[in-house]
């Protein structure tokens, strides 16, 4: 919720720039909660991973981040420790059981989440879902977002299961260098010098 409530405090290519502090609380939580010493060359991978993010999302209104009122740069720290506390979370919680299946892992770390969300269509969608369904207004194109989303959360709890969250934050580094070159092909993206600074 709290990445919807920034927007008041910083616009969409500030938010992207800002985003990129959950590299470095991903590592200072992960040392922290987790106990596990990083060496000097992993820190130094997580700055460089943090500084070429930063650099690939760079672009003529950048400078914008810097005028980031104090509210703003709260929020993106909160934000961010968020974030990095989440994923080292997880990896505690799946990691305490390793010999429990990942799916029934699954099932009660999102317990809370379907508890949330019935809590929200008692609230706001009761009347709708009663007198249409619960899938009225689903498109194809909805089916496959949340088909996306389940399949991307089955792929990181294997990934908290079986590696770490700095596994996990380079290969969301890596999907975004993936989802930039996919874009030049479907919409005509253009790959900038900055992009390909921080890609390097």
């Amino acid at each position: 919720m709290l990445q919807y409530y920034i927007f008041a405090y910083v616009d969409a290519p500030g938010y992207q720039i800002l985003k990129n502090l959950n590299i470095i609380s991903t590592g200072v939580l992960y040392r922290i909660i987790l106990k596990k010493k990083l060496s000097d060359i992993q820190w130094a991978a997580f700055i460089l991973l943090c500084a070429g993010c930063t650099t690939a999302e760079l672009n003529s209104r950048s400078d914008h981040v810097l005028q980031t009122s104090l509210p703003g740069w709260i929020m993106a720290i909160v934000m961010a420790l968020l974030s990095g506390f989440a994923g080292v979370y997880t990896e505690a919680i799946i990691k305490k059981r390793p010999s429990r299946n990942i799916n029934v892992q699954n099932f009660w770390l999102y317990i809370f989440g379907m508890a949330f969300n019935a809590i929200a269509i008692l609230i706001q969608d009761f009347d709708a879902v009663m007198n249409k369904g619960f899938f009225h207004g689903y498109s194809i194109i909805t089916t496959l977002m949340i088909l996306n989303h389940a399949l991307s959360g089955i792929a990181v709890s294997m990934v908290m299961k079986y590696a770490d969250n700095i596994v996990k934050v380079y290969s969301t580094s890596v999907a975004m260098l993936l989802t930039a070159v996919v874009s030049v092909f479907l919409f005509g993206f253009n790959l900038t010098l900055a992009f390909f600074l921080g890609a390097t």
